[in-house]
């Protein structure tokens, strides 16, 4: 491969990566990750001594035995057992990230690109209107002077 290839490889990578695509996507994950944690602690700090009020506080110990004896954890487990408290809580995680991003970040952005979106119609739409008077009125002069013509046709060029 020559250097040339090289060079535009590179400076395609390069243009790549600065696009603003890519880097909207880069924040977006770091801050993703950073918000992962915040829900984690709501769920683990707030929904599950909620939960535990009526049962047990971690949700990972609600199982149901499909097949018995269940007895034993990890590797020296017997039975098959369903967690289905772990999926509950994931449920629960999934539900408050979802409806926080919701919330938080998606409605108020339409709602402030639904406000833009006015703002440009309404001000195209006075343009419209001054476009649209400024033909009406150009159009009157135009009728006025063909009228003034056709008057002044059957006079002579002194007689007006």
């Amino acid at each position: 491969m020559s250097d040339n290839g090289k060079t535009s490889v590179w400076q395609g990578f390069k243009a790549f990566l600065m696009r603003g695509n890519v880097v909207d996507l880069a924040v977006a994950v770091v801050i993703g990750a950073a918000f992962t944690n915040i829900v984690n602690a709501v769920v683990k700090g707030v929904i599950n001594p909620l939960v535990g009020a009526f049962g047990t506080k971690n949700l990972d110990s609600y199982s149901s035995c499909l097949k018995g004896p269940c007895e034993g954890t990890g590797d020296t487990a017997t039975g098959v057992t369903i967690m289905w408290g772990s999926v509950l809580g994931a449920t629960l995680q999934f539900v408050i990230t979802a409806a926080v991003v919701y919330f938080l970040m998606v409605l108020p952005m339409a709602k402030y690109l639904a406000r833009v979106e006015a703002r440009r119609k309404a001000k195209e739409g006075t343009q419209e209107i001054v476009e649209i008077s400024e033909l009406e009125v150009l159009k009157e002069i135009r009728d006025t002077l063909v009228a003034q013509r056709g008057q002044g046709q059957g006079q002579g060029p002194g007689e007006r």
